[in-house]
């Protein structure tokens, strides 16, 4: 094997192994009669036409089977990332329920949603009692103080109402997947890395003695995610990025509604940004299609 060769497979590698087992070598070949005698590694438009062309494929090899279900699904994972990344830093002192909401998370991911709804029913049901002060499942000191990841106690800002929001919406998405009866695709292991990166406090948007705080962390993780959201809807042209968007969207809303007497112009801006983007992922797919058209 050639030196280009071996440059050309690395870069193949963006692509899905399926494609890869289908077309990789013929494209391969195409890739190898056209270069020039004694060329050792691929010039600049040939890289960024495979690396382009493999984000495409995997983009669009995404947007298989039920539109729907897979949307719902997705957004489930979403949600229940951002209910672990809730836990995570008082791990701790809670670790058998930070455990059970990292266990949800993965059954969620690998479509096992029936276990997935009986570890997120069971982890709700503790985190809305810390939330309100209640104790019918086992005896927890509140408030649940933090490692460093956090810098105020857990569910100190939140209310009752708001965390079963999040584990409603998750639980919700589960029964009706589970009433399906069909398996969601397996899921990235992404979303495990996505939530430490969550729970991290880090720097805010706001003064660290605000009621609501907002992490910069949590945001740009919302933005790539988002962002990457728009990218699917537009490339493959399919509504199922918009309906994930929308779930997430809801509920964190429904967060903010409920403080809207301690809402700024910063809570207003960060939600107008979920808001730009999970639109232009709704209307992404729609706009393709016409330019498609002319």
């Amino acid at each position: 094997m050639t030196a280009l060769e071996r440059r050309y497979r690395r870069l193949l590698l963006t692509y899905p192994r399926q494609y890869r087992v289908a077309h990789g070598d013929e494209l391969l070949d195409v890739l190898l009669e056209s270069a020039t005698p004694g060329q050792s590694a691929p010039v600049l438009r040939e890289v960024w036409g495979l690396l382009l062309g493999g984000v495409r494929t995997r983009i669009t090899h995404q947007a298989t089977g039920t539109a729907w279900a897979d949307g719902l699904h997705l957004g489930v994972t979403a949600v229940s990332a951002v209910n672990l990344a809730a836990l995570l830093p008082f791990a701790g002192s809670l670790p058998l329920w930070t455990l059970l909401s990292a266990l949800a998370l993965l059954a969620i991911m690998r479509g096992w949603t029936r276990t997935a709804f009986l570890l997120t029913l069971a982890t709700g049901v503790k985190a809305v009692s810390i939330a309100g002060g209640w104790q019918p499942l086992d005896l927890t000191l509140l408030p649940v103080y933090p490692s460093p990841l956090a810098d105020h106690p857990l569910f100190e800002t939140s209310s009752p109402l708001e965390v079963a929001l999040g584990y409603g919406v998750a639980l919700s998405g589960l029964a009706v997947l589970a009433w399906r009866r069909h398996r969601p695709r397996v899921r990235s292991w992404w979303w495990f890395v996505a939530a430490p990166v969550v729970a991290w406090a880090g720097p805010s948007l706001l003064p660290a003695d605000s009621r609501l705080p907002i992490g910069l962390s949590k945001m740009v993780v919302e933005v790539v995610v988002l962002g990457l959201a728009v990218a699917g809807a537009y490339l493959a042209r399919d509504p199922r990025w918009a309906l994930a968007s929308g779930i997430y969207l809801l509920v964190t809303s429904g967060g903010l509604g409920l403080h809207g007497d301690e809402l700024t112009r910063q809570h207003l801006a960060y939600w107008g940004v979920l808001l730009v983007l999970t639109l232009a992922t709704a209307f992404a797919p729609y706009r393709q299609r016409r330019h498609a058209l002319d």
